[in-house]
């Protein structure tokens, strides 16, 4: 009754690959895109951009392309933030170097000079695999984080090492800077974001995407049956890093306008980043939405019922969400690896059979 796909026939190929088979999905995700672009932005506020949907829409793009590497790939990866100061200080390079250029040229760029360290970065993972590869991941992020507080040409040489967005436009509207409108930047992120998961939810759904899973699935067994280990995991560490690099730009330029590397990148952006995916689910591209809005609203929920309804301390209600979120994970890791997005599938599967017993 609720979720049917009786009477929903394909007659070709074309219809049968496209990404939303299902008649009810594609008017299900027309809907919400429908209000993400025409309602929303009429009626948003600076607190409810700034609170939830900028840093929801950034993190979705990061999670997106840690999902690649780890969840469709399988190469674990402690370095999201560390690639994320590579998008924001490439972006902060470009936009003050060639001010004459469109902000978003320089996002798009940016995402292209992470890609391109990430690739290099990725190249112990024809090596090593599992912890190893975790840690030597890891090592990035701490040798970016260095790199960028102790060579004073990634901040030009400012006194106090803290990177500003310069004002930029797009077709005449401000989107970093301190005259920045919150609908503006809310749309540039949702744009991104739109067009960063058409992208991997294609890729993933392609030829690239298969060859991830078989190095994913067993690499062995992979090289075997033709799938080449270097392009593989190369390409994977590149997309990814492409994704995180946007992010890192978005996250730099159009929402908080001015960072310090250590405090804004730090590891604990690469665990939580992480665990956006692991509670959202491994493999998918909705988990990783399904993820970053969790993580997103979580504090913001905590904060507003418990303290400010509840009286609460501050620091108090900050622990209990490090213990909520560590829960979730040791539940997630052991009940269901496949986070949120398996339980929405189930759910699915459900109201198709709703009424009749399963």
């Amino acid at each position: 009754m609720f979720y049917r796909e009786a009477g929903d026939f394909k007659t070709s190929y074309q219809d049968d690959n496209q990404t939303f088979p299902i008649k009810f999905d594609r008017y299900r995700y027309y809907l919400v895109l429908f209000v993400a672009f025409a309602v929303i932005p009429f009626m948003i506020n600076d607190y409810w951009a700034n609170a939830i949907f900028l840093p929801f829409l950034i993190y979705a793009i990061a999670a997106i392309g840690l999902n690649i590497l780890v969840g469709y790939c399988g190469q674990v990866s402690l370095g999201s933030g560390g690639f994320m100061a590579v998008g924001a200080y490439a972006v902060y390079k470009l936009m003050t170097s060639f001010p004459e250029v469109n902000i978003l040229i320089h996002v798009v760029l940016a995402g292209g000079i992470t890609a391109i360290v990430g690739v290099l970065f990725g190249l112990p993972s024809l090596r090593i695999k599992g912890f190893y590869l975790a840690v030597a991941t890891l090592a990035a992020q701490f040798f970016l984080v260095w790199l960028f507080n102790r060579v004073p040409w990634f901040y030009n040489y400012s006194a106090s090492g803290q990177i500003s967005a310069p004002e930029r436009t797009v077709f005449g509207i401000p989107v970093t800077g301190a005259n920045t409108d919150s609908w503006a930047s809310y749309m540039v992120c949702l744009v991104f974001v739109t067009i960063c998961a058409i992208i991997a939810r294609n890729l993933t759904r392609g030829s690239m995407g298969r060859r991830w899973m078989a190095i994913r699935d067993m690499d062995i067994a992979a090289e075997i049956i033709g799938v080449n280990p270097l392009t593989a995991k190369l390409s994977a560490f590149a997309v990814s890093s492409f994704f995180i690099g946007i992010a890192g730009a978005l996250f730099f330029s159009v929402y908080l306008g001015a960072v310090e590397v250590g405090e804004a990148f730090g590891i604990n952006k690469s665990f939580l980043v992480l665990f956006m995916i692991i509670i959202g689910g491994l493999g998918s591209i909705f988990g990783s939405f399904a993820g970053a809005a969790f993580l997103v609203l979580l504090p913001v929920f905590l904060k507003n019922v418990l303290v400010g309804t509840l009286g609460w301390p501050t620091d108090l209600a900050a622990h209990l969400e490090f213990m909520i979120v560590g829960g979730l994970i040791i539940v997630f890791l052991i009940a269901e690896p496949h986070g949120l997005a398996q339980l929405w599938r189930v759910t699915k599967e459900k109201l198709r059979l709703w009424p009749f017993p399963y």
